[in-house]
């Protein structure tokens, strides 16, 4: 199964769930059968790190971004990936525009009905804020991963 988180710019909330649900996995002892991604709707950052600040605060809670890097959702990822996150309902908006209309029903928000709020322009509390409804959201997303990886 393959797993691709997209958030602005691919800089905070994106990798933020990418990182957290990669060491989910990793826990669950799933890492040979899940691949996590994570790209952003537009190519501000494209080949730069999470944000210093999305990486301190995901490293204090064992989690390391520092491998990863920015790049931008391909036409190609809608093929290519089984489930694509969403993390607000603007990102959901650009990914159903640009999505073919056969693969609509991998596309899901992180949190039905609710943002991830972007932390990027805010203080410390944001990025805290950001990992603590990534943690549990991305609990709930195993369970369903899990699930799909039943049913094939």
């Amino acid at each position: 199964m393959k797993v691709l988180f997209v958030c602005t710019g691919n800089i905070c909330r994106s990798p933020t769930a990418a990182g957290v649900f990669t060491e989910l996995v990793r826990q669950a002892g799933l890492e040979d059968s899940v691949q996590v991604e994570s790209a952003g709707t537009h190519d501000y950052h494209v080949g730069q790190p999470p944000d210093e600040r999305a990486q301190a605060h995901a490293r204090q809670r064992g989690y390391d971004l520092s491998a990863l890097r920015a790049r931008q959702v391909r036409r190609r990822d809608f093929a290519e990936f089984d489930l694509i996150v969403a993390m607000d309902r603007g990102h959901l908006e650009i990914l159903q525009d640009n999505c073919p209309p056969e693969q609509q029903g991998k596309l899901r928000m992180l949190i039905k009905g609710h943002d991830i709020p972007d932390p990027y322009y805010g203080g410390p509390e944001g990025f805290d804020r950001v990992l603590d409804m990534v943690e549990a959201a991305c609990l709930a997303l195993l369970d369903i991963a899990r699930e799909r990886m039943r049913n094939t």
